[in-house]
């Protein structure tokens, strides 16, 4: 079976300047695809951007949406959410979940900051992100309302499946489809870092059972 894979290359992503003239998204994928007339998806299930915070402000509200945001570069950021503690993230890859209808208010450290950022419809769909070295190979496998996104933050990666392969260079992303029909066993490989996104459909996770 081929590959169930697309290449988001650097000049595909739409690079825009935020209302509040804070910073800048870079829209890497989203579920749907914003419109023609969109230069970021509005009604998306899941949409993955980096985010170029320049000046210190209020995040947007996104009710019904889970947020997950890492940073990939800077000295970093404080985070006010609600009425908890600052939450400082000061190194690479550090990562905080929260709802996007809560008050969120960014300092920044020292200096601008890239941020990975994922947004999900909590009625929809689950995100589970992770970032991790790539040294050698690692398997992922697709199912059933899954979509796998792969982004290589440094290095190269390459994803192998059924005799095909697709090679993402540093700043490309892979987008692995569900497989409607089988589990297939994808093999990457390749030396740098990634940052792996996993979004799963709630109609596809097993409800907890009462205690």
């Amino acid at each position: 079976m081929a590959l169930r894979a697309r290449l988001i290359r650097v000049g595909d992503c739409r690079r825009t300047r935020w209302k509040n003239d804070g910073g800048w998204t870079t829209e890497i994928a989203s579920a749907p695809a914003p419109t023609a007339d969109e230069a970021i998806a509005a009604n998306f299930r899941w949409r993955v951007s980096i985010a170029e915070i320049e000046h210190d402000g209020p995040f947007s509200h996104f009710a019904d949406v889970d947020r997950d945001l890492l940073l990939l570069a800077g000295n970093g950021i404080e985070l006010d959410i609600g009425d908890a503690p600052p939450l400082r993230l000061d190194r690479r890859f550090q990562h905080v979940h929260f709802a996007g209808e809560q008050s969120v208010h960014c300092r920044l450290l020292a200096g601008a900051t890239r941020d990975f950022n994922v947004m999900v419809r909590r009625a929809e769909v689950i995100a589970e992100v992770i970032a991790r070295p790539l040294t050698g190979s690692m398997v992922i496998f697709t199912a059933v309302q899954t979509t796998w996104l792969i982004h290589v933050f440094a290095g190269h990666a390459r994803a192998r499946a059924g005799g095909s392969e697709i090679v993402a260079a540093i700043g490309e992303t892979l987008v692995i489809e569900d497989d409607p029909m089988e589990r297939e066993r994808i093999v990457l490989d390749g030396s740098g870092e990634l940052v792996l996104v996993k979004f799963v459909d709630t109609a596809n996770v097993p409800a907890q059972q009462p205690l």
